[in-house]
């Protein structure tokens, strides 16, 4: 398994996540996830687990729906999601090695798979969610892209503090492959933060994987799924942007 080191993001900078990405926009895309799982189950979860939940800015919306746990392994993004989503499971767990000892009827894997960077790491992923898959459920992955759909891009974001909050954040980040030839590809971000008249600069490196379709339907395959690739049809998503919609079958 690879060793990557926390992007700052997660750590040093965990305060100013919902800075970068606010709960609020994620309400048109958790209510697509939601229909999903109830497609792939036939009617809608109940029980739902996030792997790598991260500041529980999509928790914020389905949780309304569902009873959810929320999990992940960075300290400082599990206390802000705390905050926002309070009558939420929380637990911590690295999503390669997390054993509850429960299944659920739903297992969601957003973007925080992406940080599966090499083929040990995805399949171990995908072993967890397996084993948190109640028979008859479903688990769905949500990469940023596929080996097929990356593209080097940039794009920018943030937002400012609520009333009585004097910071504010805008950001650039920055897609690269240095190599096609392994799994994993570079986003660097550049961060303004602004704490009332203090403006600083900061740099982030976050490192992500990059599978082939393929792989991904071979590897949830092994790991005991029937798994699907589908598009994910989200507003804010870029053009390609797949799920992998994973059902667990029945004993």
């Amino acid at each position: 398994m690879t060793t990557d080191a926390t992007p700052r993001l997660y750590d040093e900078f965990a305060s100013w996540f919902h800075l970068l990405t606010a709960p609020a926009d994620y309400a048109d895309e958790a209510e697509f996830y939601l229909n999903a799982f109830t497609e792939a189950l036939g009617r809608p979860p109940e029980t739902w687990l996030e792997l790598g939940s991260g500041g529980g800015n999509m928790a914020s919306h389905y949780k309304h729906h569902v009873q959810a746990t929320l999990t992940g392994p960075a300290q400082g993004m599990l206390a802000i999601s705390r905050a926002l989503n309070p009558e939420c499971e929380h637990l911590a767990g690295d999503m390669r090695s997390l054993r509850l000892g429960r299944t659920f009827d739903a297992v969601f894997v957003h973007d925080a798979v992406c940080y599966m960077t090499g083929a040990d790491d995805l399949r171990a992923a995908m072993d967890t969610a397996f084993v948190h898959t109640r028979p008859g459920g479903a688990a769905i992955f949500v990469p940023d892209c596929t080996r097929e759909s990356f593209v080097a891009r940039t794009d920018m974001g943030g937002h400012d503090g609520a009333a009585g909050d004097p910071r504010a954040l805008r950001s650039l980040s920055w897609d690269t492959d240095p190599d096609p030839t392994d799994s994993w590809h570079r986003v660097d971000y550049a961060y303004l933060l602004r704490d009332g008249d203090r403006v600083r600069v900061e740099h982030d490196v976050h490192r992500e994987g990059l599978f082939a379709t393929a792989e991904w339907l071979q590897w949830l395959a092994e790991a005991g799924f029937r798994p699907q690739a589908l598009p994910a049809d989200v507003e804010e998503a870029p053009a390609g942007y797949t799920m992998f919609v994973a059902v667990r079958p029945a004993d």
